[in-house]
């Protein structure tokens, strides 16, 4: 869509520019369909004019690189306990002190201590440690079950040159740690488009489509869970957007507005680099009958602000207002 397309274009190139990050991609995908309205990159070159134009800029960044998705990916793993049938929106989970250990040696963290959430508030306040209770109770079978129905560790079948599977390990390979940490977005990688058409199953009704650059050539997709659960994970990710949620930059006037912010920091030479993320928010929009299905991933932000609440949100923000 020529609008659609300008709008995320100028969009995502503002946002660089203000908070000075190194690339960004943006996909929006018509909910019911799968088909793709627009798909944007940063830093981008004229087609009418290459010079200049290095692989770097050239590439479509969207289906070509892959990040670690972070909390956003706390969606997935509560529909696996909602769909075990040990949880519901309103089960308490206690998340004090707000930090716990791993095997290893490792600490996470949330934000701050959230004491007791209801499932619903694990996503509302993007708490780890919520994240990681739910997936204690959950098979590792189970829990990767989940997140490979939704399209992740497979191509999407768009059929775009050179897209990637993204990497999400077998659960034979997760020891304790491994499956604590895929369960809050850390250990596998996801592009762009994946992102965008897990989310637009949710507001599918569960259906998962297979995104397609031709108008009117969308399949019959497949159920994926339960329509019931993609409405109950619907309520649930409205929360994010309201005012005790991370991602409040997100909403639109006039609309109900779904959505999870996400902020991983980089891999870089076998470890985390101290001061590199990447920022992430997917969105859907009307929650009530979802049409758009929008997913921003930045690279890079530099300055205090960097996380997907305060760098992606708002250009999910801009370009459906």
């Amino acid at each position: 869509d020529r609008r659609i397309q300008y709008l995320a274009y100028r969009e995502l190139k503002a946002a660089l520019i203000e908070t000075g990050a190194t690339s960004g991609s943006v996909v929006v995908l018509d909910v019911p369909t799968g088909e793709v309205l627009a798909m944007v990159n940063q830093p981008s070159y004229n087609p009418n004019s290459r010079v200049g134009a290095d692989a770097e800029s050239r590439r479509n960044r969207s289906v070509t690189d892959v990040v670690e998705p972070g909390s956003v990916m706390k969606t997935l793993t509560l529909a696996a306990g909602l769909e075990a049938g040990k949880f519901t929106p309103e089960s308490l989970i206690p998340t004090a002190p707000g930090y716990m250990g791993l095997p290893g040696g490792y600490t996470v963290r949330d934000f701050r201590n959230y004491g007791t959430l209801t499932l619903a508030g694990i996503l509302t306040k993007s708490s780890n440690v919520g994240a990681i209770k739910v997936s204690n109770e959950l098979s590792a079978d189970h829990q990767y079950d989940m997140y490979h129905r939704f399209g992740l560790g497979q191509r999407s079948g768009s059929g775009f040159p050179g897209e990637l599977a993204g990497v999400l390990p077998p659960a034979n390979r997760w020891g304790p740690t491994e499956k604590a940490t895929i369960s809050y977005g850390y250990g596998l990688s996801v592009t762009p488009l994946q992102l965008a058409r897990a989310y637009a199953a949710i507001g599918n009704d569960g259906r998962l489509m297979t995104p397609t650059f031709v108008k009117g050539g969308a399949g019959e997709g497949e159920q994926v869970i339960d329509p019931a659960i993609a409405r109950q994970l619907m309520e649930m990710l409205e929360t994010v957007t309201g005012p005790e949620g991370t991602a409040r930059r997100a909403a639109v006037t006039g609309y109900r507005v779904a959505g999870k912010t996400g902020t991983s920091r980089k891999a870089d030479g076998g470890g985390y680099a101290a001061k590199r993320y990447a920022a992430v928010f997917v969105g859907l929009v009307p929650a009530t009958n979802p049409r758009f299905a929008m997913a921003v991933v930045i690279h890079g932000p530099q300055g205090l602000e960097f996380g997907g609440g305060a760098v992606s949100a708002p250009v999910f923000h801009r370009v459906m207002d």
